[in-house]
Formats: C-alpha cells, structure tokens, sequence
C-alpha cells in the first residue's frame, strides 16, 4: 500500500498510481487525515467533547457525536459553546494523520465507522468523475471501501463538484507537464 503526503496531494497520488501500472490503483490512497482530524476537532471543541467522541465524519451532515453517553448528530447541537483553536502544531497534526491514515490501513476501521480517505475515484456512488484521487468516506478491512451514497445536500454536492473540477484541472496541467518533460 502506497500512502501519499504533500501539497497537490490528490495529484501526487494519481501520478504515482499512473506511474506504476503493475500495481493496482487500489493500492494507492492519499493522506486526507489532516483535514478530517482538525474539522473533528473543531467540531469536538465546539460542542466541549474530546475528538475522539465525533464519529463518521466525512461532513458535518453525517458526523456523530457523544455526549452525555448518547450518540447524536452535529445538528442537534447548533448553539453549543463557541470554537477555539486548535492546540497541536501543525507538524504534531501531520504526524498524527499519518499515524491514524496506517492505523486504519493496517487495523481496519472499527465496525459501524468509516474515515475520510484519499482513494481513486473509479465507480464511487457520488457522482465523482473516475480517475480522479478524491477523498471519501471509507471503511477498511484489509482492504479499503466505498462507503456507499450517504445523502449528500445541495451546500456538500456544490463543495464536491467544485473539488472534483479542481482535481480534474490539476491532473490535466501535471500529466501536460509530465508528457512534455
């Protein structure tokens, strides 16, 4: 299994997998830990819980929270106490994505939960264009999985199309450079 780190992530990842076509592209994940860790964090800070006890985040429409020994969603909680700062460097933060992004290869999801998890975009339930590196929910047993049509709404779809369009115009510009070199 291939984890890739590093700024044009997605890009990166893809160009790897592109670049060793023996090797299957479900081999080949991206490190979307980062950005998953520190919204549950800033979830968990928010509704005064730790960020262990915000589950399912892929956004904020299908996180679960703790509290109180009850699992409810985000949305129940709307007037909760006002977000502060995140509290680890961003170097702590890269490292404990990266420790949880193996982890979760290696141990697997825990049943019921799923992470966010950069992985080819091939045959995805979310109307993601294929052949793109994109970030997913996900569960993992051995191997990683869709986790398939959660409910998107209209504010995550016009988010997701716009990354989509993004990574579509990053992949097109690397594999121009790339061809050209």
């Amino acid at each position: 299994m291939a984890i890739v780190v590093g700024n044009l992530v997605n890009t990166n990842c893809l160009t790897a997998s592109k670049s060793a076509p023996s090797l299957s592209k479900e081999n080949f994940s991206c490190l979307m830990g980062l950005d998953h860790n520190q919204a549950k964090s800033q979830i968990a800070l928010k509704l005064a819980v730790t960020a262990d006890d915000v589950k399912n985040y892929s956004d904020v429409n299908h996180a679960k929270v703790k509290l109180q020994g009850k699992e409810v969603g985000i949305y129940e909680q709307r007037g909760a106490a006002v977000m502060k700062a995140q509290k680890l460097s961003s170097a702590t933060s890269a490292v404990k994505a990266i420790s949880d992004h193996a982890r979760d290869i290696w141990s697997g999801t825990l049943e019921g939960e799923f992470v966010s998890m950069g992985v080819i975009s091939d045959s995805n339930s979310y109307g993601t264009p294929d052949d793109l590196l994109y970030s997913f929910p996900a569960v993992i047993n051995k191997t990683w999985k869709f986790v398939e049509a959660l409910p998107i709404n209209d504010f995550s779809r016009e988010k997701m199309d716009l990354t989509a369009k993004e990574l579509a115009e990053e992949k097109e510009t690397a594999f121009e450079f790339l061809s050209s070199a």
